[in-house]
């Protein structure tokens, strides 16, 4: 789950990181409202979930209400890189001194956890990486360890502050971390974190996040009631929706074979089998979804997620492919035959099991028999004539 700037700013304050004065607007009354309760100048910001806004016109300075109100409708319609703008931030404006740039996110490549940061913020860190790969620093947290205060000054250090406080930026590090855990977010990341202040008033130099990025991990939702509140009606998939309902792990792809299976591993070979059999024989045919019903799933389960599955019209065929560990291949089959009982004439399913109870599973589906149901011995076959009925179902249509 991908959050906005402004809910990615809201859970950096509940943790004690600074950010500038800013409200949430979605029409430019509260624009022009939001603004001159913040004073002038400010910044306009649109909100959608992509970088690269400010190349694109999306972030811009008012000097006044008529300003703030003639670049809050230029920018509230937006679209940037497709994504449309859900609304725009107006936030407080600062006298930045120097920007940095730092970040937390999960490394899948070393398995463990990057503190990734550099003195050279305000664009974008690849770039920063290539040109100048010396000034970027990198520390790696095992999952077993802990980040603390002495760590996250050598940290703090070895960036390279300028001129900024050593044991401030530490405790934003620290405060990073916490973010971090405390939420199961696969990323936050602060660009610029920004030294601000007047140049010549000591006293009034800090540090201050002016922009963030967090990532939340989607499969930990059940342990945050909280994360209603980031709940984006600009991007909600029908699909998507009704599978999380049911607390099923659902994405919504733009193919025409439904593929439901057992195990994030067995469902992607089972999409890879179904669009390597719509490249083989031509038809361009591809998965319309990601369907993974989990370890032990009942009969209501199955019947649940062909429920959704064939919910979306763009599906022509379904494939299910379930190995039975914990999962009993029998249960599915009962799933799969109420599911087709109470839906009527559904569309082509092709079935593969294996291991528990898959010759009783088999034997259900088997005795059941219709013309819409399907069996096959492999992964392989059953992807192949999943593919090959979504396609001559195009093709009759036509």
């Amino acid at each position: 789950m991908d959050l906005y700037e402004y809910q990615a700013r809201e859970l950096l304050r509940e943790h004690h990181i600074n950010t500038p004065k800013a409200v949430f607007a979605q029409n430019s009354h509260e624009v022009a409202e939001a603004a001159d309760a913040i004073g002038y100048p400010c910044v306009i910001k649109a909100q959608v979930k992509t970088g690269h806004r400010g190349q694109a016109g999306g972030v811009k300075l008012a000097r006044d209400r008529d300003d703030a109100i003639l670049t809050s409708e230029q920018i509230l319609p937006m679209s940037i890189h497709g994504h449309k703008s859900s609304g725009v931030l107006v936030a407080e404006a600062k006298n930045v001194l120097h920007e940095y740039y730092v970040s937390i996110s999960v490394d899948r490549t070393s398995r463990d956890f990057d503190v990734l940061a550099t003195a050279n913020g305000g664009t974008e860190v690849e770039t920063i990486a290539r040109e100048h790969p010396e000034s970027v620093k990198r520390l790696h947290i095992d999952p077993l360890e802990d980040f603390d205060m002495a760590a996250a000054i050598d940290m703090a250090k070895s960036i390279g502050f300028y001129h900024a406080d050593i044991n401030q930026a530490a405790r934003i590090l620290l405060n990073m971390w916490t973010c971090f855990t405390a939420n199961d977010a696969t990323l936050v990341e602060i660009n610029p974190l920004a030294k601000i202040g007047d140049p010549d008033d000591e006293s009034s130099k800090t540090l201050c996040a002016l922009d963030a990025k967090i990532s939340l991990d989607d499969n930990a939702a059940f342990r945050h009631d909280g994360w209603k509140r980031f709940a984006d009606p600009m991007q909600s998939d029908p699909f998507e929706a009704q599978a999380r309902a049911h607390g099923l792990h659902y994405v919504h792809l733009q193919g025409e074979v439904g593929v439901i299976g057992n195990g994030a591993g067995l469902v992607m070979s089972s999409l890879d089998a179904v669009s390597g059999s719509g490249e083989d024989h031509g038809t361009g045919v591809k998965p319309a979804n990601f369907l993974d019903i989990g370890g032990g799933a009942s009969s209501q389960i199955m019947e649940q997620s062909l429920r959704i599955v064939l919910s979306d019209p763009q599906v022509e065929s379904v494939f299910i492919n379930v190995y039975g560990g914990i999962t009993s291949c029998r249960q599915v089959a009962h799933g799969i035959l109420d599911a087709m009982a109470a839906l009527g004439g559904v569309k082509p399913i092709v079935v593969r099991f294996d291991g528990n109870e898959a010759r009783e599973g088999l034997d259900l589906l088997d005795k059941a028999g219709g013309p819409g149901l399907h069996v096959c011995d492999t992964m392989e076959e059953a992807a192949d004539l999943a593919a090959q009925l979504a396609a001559a179902a195009k093709e009759a249509r036509r």
